[in-house]
């Protein structure tokens, strides 16, 4: 089945694409449920989508079509963790309101810039939803760079992203520069998110960062074996979803989500029975 879907060259970008996201997300996942910042997440995609949207609004009325809608939604998820980072320090005794804040202005926008680009169409459709046929092998390079890039300050700052996750008082008193490793966690997260787009969408990438993770901490006995988990459920769960989704021409990201939910419910069934 996996021979026959990838015959063509833009379910092969897909494919690659997907065992990269599959890596990424759950990867930072684990450290964004073990922070309790799992809405991050949310919030990030939020403002990618109203990005996305600025660039179909470009696209259609100023004509820039150098401009991809994609590369928009990045830099607005990127600036978006920028903000997140800020108003955090601001309100220092109300961490959490910087996502909802982050939040409710990426949607504020998003409804803005897509009513000016004259509604909902295809193209947003596939950014929302995720598509099997929306990679080009341009955004595979890309985010192949955006994955090697993440992987590599995961594996240099482990043991500070670790400390400043489970203990940021005795982080900060080791010589961890928290400050830092979190501006530095944020914004691979708003990376991650932006790599995911294509293959999951907007509303559904934070399921990706999420679920896997959630199977894994019932089953796994150390931080590092919930990583290795969470990896294994979210590339199982884009491999079956994009396979599926390419036969029942449905969009891969729900059928992604339901493979994730699939394994959560069989991880949560066998525990219950021990």
């Amino acid at each position: 089945m996996i021979e026959s879907f990838l015959e063509f060259e833009f379910l092969r970008n897909t494919f690659y694409t997907g065992l990269l996201i599959g890596l990424i997300a759950p990867l930072l996942g684990t450290f964004i449920v073990v922070r309790r910042l799992s809405l991050i997440a949310d919030g990030l995609s939020h403002v990618t989508l109203s990005g996305i949207a600025f660039g179909l609004f470009l696209e259609k009325k100023i004509a820039l079509l150098a401009i991809s809608p994609y590369y928009t939604g990045i830099g607005f998820s990127i600036i978006g963790a920028i903000i997140i980072e800020y108003l955090r320090s601001v309100y220092q005794s109300f961490q959490e309101i910087a996502i909802p804040i982050i939040l409710s202005v990426g949607v504020g926008l998003s409804v803005i810039f897509i009513s000016l680009a004259d509604g909902f169409n295809t193209d947003l459709y596939a950014y929302l939803f995720g598509s099997v046929a929306a990679v080009s092998q341009q955004d595979l390079y890309f985010i192949f760079g955006i994955s090697l890039f993440i992987v590599a300050a995961v594996i240099i700052f482990y043991k500070e992203l670790f400390a400043v996750s489970f203990d940021e008082e005795y982080a900060q008193v080791s010589g961890i520069h928290a400050k830092w490793i979190h501006f530095l966690f944020i914004l691979l997260t708003a990376l991650a998110i932006s790599a995911s787009i294509r293959i999951v969408g907007v509303l559904l990438v934070s399921a990706l960062m999420t679920l896997p993770v959630a199977s894994s901490i019932r089953m796994a006995k150390s931080f590092k074996q919930a990583i290795f988990y969470s990896i294994l459920f979210g590339e199982l769960s884009v491999i079956s979803g994009l396979i599926s989704g390419y036969y029942f021409e449905i969009p891969p990201g729900g059928t992604i989500v339901v493979a994730l939910a699939l394994i959560l419910g069989i991880v949560l069934l066998l525990k219950s029975r021990k």
